[in-house]
């Protein structure tokens, strides 16, 4: 049987992310050496509606130049990036594919901005207790199995009075997404749970619930207006299917078929360690 674990790296990685991504700036007329974190925003912040989706989440979180923040599942640094450019956070991130750390340090230097990221599993964080204020989850639950494991792995890591922010596709119908997904090429790499699901595992964790907001609807229009901007230009030289390589728009279809039929949502569920 594949372990989850390569299955979940092996969906992810291509070997030539990077250079898709660098072909993308030189099309869009950005020199390697001016490269801003706005140049990149287009394609790494790999979750249901971009920076304005990390945006709405952070706005709801205490956080500034001394807040310590661990960045679980970080991809190639978008969101860590933002952090620290918008708030002058101290970020870490962490991610289980190697191709999309590598990547993430490599833009990090391109735009003069500081963070640091390393492979590493959310269900088995390599940092002492009590090390981080803030920890941030967007997109990544669907890849892990084990969401017992999740929060407590989190909950140990974040300070008394901590906060663990998470914003996943999380499943509100009956019915899974047909495959391929953008986090998943088969159904050994999904692990889609209800709300429920994560509540429960936070409460097992120690952890309170602050806030939870279902973001369907913005998902929903987030979509149709890429739709018709798709429709109007083109596809741009520099977006998420880079990430998601060659089988994107059967990715992307799949779970626009499935947020419309009302199945899966993505959903925001902010939690505090007591202190």
């Amino acid at each position: 049987m594949t372990d989850p674990q390569d299955a979940i790296v092996g969906h992810y990685s291509s070997g030539s992310l990077l250079d898709r991504i660098m072909d993308g700036l030189r099309r869009m007329g950005k020199d390697a050496g001016a490269v801003t974190a706005d140049d990149l925003k287009a394609v790494d912040e790999f979750h249901i509606g971009g920076v304005q989706a990390t945006d709405a989440l952070l706005d709801q979180l205490p956080i500034g130049p001394q807040t310590a923040v661990l960045d679980i599942g970080a991809g190639i640094g978008g969101p860590a990036r933002h952090m620290a450019a918008r708030f002058g956070a101290q970020v870490t991130g962490i991610d289980l594919t190697p191709e999309f750390v590598e990547t993430a340090e490599r833009l990090t230097a391109m735009t003069g901005l500081t963070a640091r990221f390393q492979v590493a599993s959310a269900l088995d964080l390599p940092f002492g207790g009590a090390a981080f204020d803030l920890a941030t989850l967007l997109h990544v639950g669907m890849n892990l199995p084990d969401k017992a494991r999740l929060f407590a792995e989190a909950f140990r890591v974040l300070k008394p009075g901590g906060y663990f922010a998470v914003y996943d596709i999380m499943q509100t119908g009956a019915a899974h997404p047909a495959f391929p997904v953008p986090w998943a090429s088969a159904a050994g790499g999904s692990f889609l749970a209800p709300p429920e699901a994560y509540r429960d595992a936070a409460d097992a964790a120690g952890f309170r619930l602050s806030a939870e907001r279902e973001r369907g609807d913005f998902a929903r229009a987030f979509f149709a207006k890429m739709a018709e901007s798709l429709a109007k230009s083109g596809p741009p030289p520099l977006a998420l299917p880079v990430v998601m390589g060659e089988a994107a728009p059967v990715k992307i279809a799949n779970m626009v078929a499935s947020l419309n039929a009302g199945d899966i949502a993505p959903v925001e569920m902010i939690f505090r360690k007591p202190g």
